[in-house]
């Protein structure tokens, strides 16, 4: 793979690594102003409707803070609550740590090292995605508190799912070093984390050397360096969650040994002849091909791994993305098995799968359109995992729906009742009750669904035009440079919508769409509308007033180096 390279740091990406994959021609001002960039077909998203019904869109943001507020409460003690507690065990790190339940009440939980680093860290992630400083909080440190995930005593150095072992599942070891990422962005100097960061891209990085083109493994030992192969499907997708860690740390450290690791990941990922979608991984693959392409000058292939993501996989069968009604609920958009007693979605799933998609469309914006109408489907329809915005009759305990005042959801939505009790379609449920003999109801209540709500809270913003969200690509865009506020808006009506704008900042600024590569406003100050075409999608720039467009290659910039888009 040969690499087009800018010497030094003239893309204005500050400590970050970004780099143009255009040629070396002197750049030229305002070229490709006016040229829109062609928006790719989704057929999986063709299909969903415009305007899903019926529609309600939740204040994302303030269920994420209502969320961190009630599971982080240690005094109040209820039905439920309360959720967290100290662990002493002394794991890996010589501190304290603690746990939350993984379902509302756990029996099996509630003291001790038994919690789960895919709930506990994606709470401290989505609570700063939000703006709560989790390093200051009811005087606990809880970023530092992770660090007793990170695998000392097993010597596999990354961080895992437990903190007395590792999971016979490869998404349980991968996932939790991505959420780990996220929030090292998000709450820099922790004492400890660049070493344990350091330490998760080497392990990363010495298993995709080890492994070279062969990801088919049900899981990997990260201290022995061998793969395994179980009962389960081989989870080939792990080469994504390699890949954007090693991007992370890239960008965090500026070791091309990393990038390198992470383009020979991708190469693995690529190469498939066929989904192997196995529970989250692969979108964070769409995102790194897009990424790389327009920052490194590969050509990965970014709608097939997108139509991976979202068409139902071929190694864990069907494992992909709802496009149906069920019932009266259009549930387009989900994400889970399409197969599994006719489909059943997944709450955290949901969350998660917009981390990457969003920021993707800033690298390459003709997938613009499709993302924009994907979020409007997943958003309307996540709120039917909680339990006062679904009818009684599709829910497994509506005698327990106020239980947490709506803040914890459902696991999952299921087509049919997997417990044969429910006749309604579809129902939310979720698997507590199934997985050992004398699990309460509530259990189907769940945190380690529900804990990265934060993601929603951070990226979904409504505006003045009902059905119109604003989706901000940068803020799960972790360790990227992130010079200029780009925000995603999709008018899903068959006629031209008028928005207002908000600005992020207080001077005179113009609008750059991205996908019109054209103006949309100029020397505004405060609010400013913006036009939307019928069934298209803007991605707007919000750059200072009067700043000089150059274009070199495929990336616009300011005149001093600042990138400010992708343009195809």
């Amino acid at each position: 793979m040969v690499l087009l390279a800018v010497a030094g740091c003239l893309y204005g990406c500050n400590n970050n690594r970004d780099i143009t994959g255009g040629n070396e021609e002197e750049p030229v001002f305002d070229a490709l102003l006016g040229f829109p960039v062609k928006q790719v077909s989704i057929p999986r998203i063709d299909n969903m409707p415009n305007l899903p019904q019926p529609y309600k869109m939740l204040p994302w943001r303030q269920k994420a803070l209502d969320y961190d507020s009630y599971v982080f409460d240690w005094n109040t003690k209820d039905d439920v609550r309360p959720l967290i507690w100290i662990d002493n065990t002394r794991q890996n790190v010589d501190q304290e740590t603690f746990g939350l339940k993984t379902t509302v009440g756990d029996p099996r939980q509630g003291g001790g090292g038994s919690h789960e680093g895919i709930n506990t860290i994606a709470a401290v992630m989505g609570a700063g995605l939000v703006g709560i400083d989790k390093t200051s909080q009811d005087g606990y440190n809880y970023p530092k508190m992770l660090q007793n995930y990170f695998s000392r005593n097993t010597k596999w150095n990354i961080m895992l799912n437990n903190t007395t072992g590792f999971a016979g599942d490869w998404w349980y070891n991968v996932l939790p070093n991505l959420l780990y990422y996220g929030v090292c962005d998000l709450f820099p100097g922790v004492e400890g984390a660049d070493e344990i960061q350091r330490s998760i891209a080497d392990q990363f990085a010495k298993a995709d050397e080890t492994m070279g083109d062969n990801y088919s493994y049900t899981f990997f030992n990260y201290y022995s360096l061998h793969g395994f192969k179980t009962n389960i499907p081989a989870q080939e997708d792990a080469a994504a969650g390699h890949a954007y860690v090693l991007l992370q740390a890239y960008n965090k450290f500026g070791d091309s040994r990393y990038r390198d690791r992470a383009i020979h990941a991708m190469d693995v990922l690529s190469s498939q002849s066929q989904s192997r979608f196995y529970e989250i991984l692969m979108p964070f693959g769409a995102y790194c091909a897009a990424y790389l392409n327009a920052t490194a000058g590969t050509a990965y292939d970014v709608p097939k791994i997108l139509k991976w993501s979202f068409d139902g996989s071929r190694g864990r069968w069907g494992w992909g993305v709802v496009c149906e009604r069920w019932g009266d609920y259009d549930v387009h958009g989900l994400q889970g098995s399409i197969t599994d007693g006719g489909g059943y979605a997944f709450q955290m799933n949901c969350y998660e799968m917009a981390w990457p998609l969003v920021p993707m469309v800033k690298y390459d914006p003709s997938l613009a359109t499709a993302i924009g109408k994907w979020m409007l489907n997943n958003a309307n329809a996540s709120r039917l995992f909680f339990p006062l915005e679904i009818d009684d009759d599709h829910q497994a305990c509506p005698e327990l729906k106020n239980l947490t005042g709506n803040i914890i959801g459902y696991e999952g939505l299921r087509k049919t009742d997997r417990y044969g009790k429910i006749s309604a379609v579809p129902v939310a449920e979720g698997d507590g009750p199934s997985w050992t003999s004398g699990m309460p109801p509530q259990t189907m209540f769940s945190l380690y669904s529900t804990s990265p709500i934060g993601i929603f809270g951070a990226i979904i913003s409504t505006t003045d035009v009902e059905c119109i969200l604003s989706l901000d690509c940068n803020v799960t865009d972790f360790y990227a440079a992130r010079p200029f506020p780009c925000h995603l808006l999709y008018n899903p009506y068959d006629e031209d919508k008028t928005v207002t704008y908000k600005p992020e900042g207080k001077q005179a600024y113009d609008l750059l769409d991205g996908v019109a590569c054209d103006y949309a406003a100029n020397g505004k100050t405060g609010d400013c509308t913006v036009t939307i075409p019928a069934g298209k999608a803007v991605l707007l720039y919000e750059i200072p007033a009067g700043t000089r467009i150059m274009q070199r290659g495929k990336v616009f910039l300011t005149e001093d180096g600042k990138v400010i888009a992708y343009c195809d």
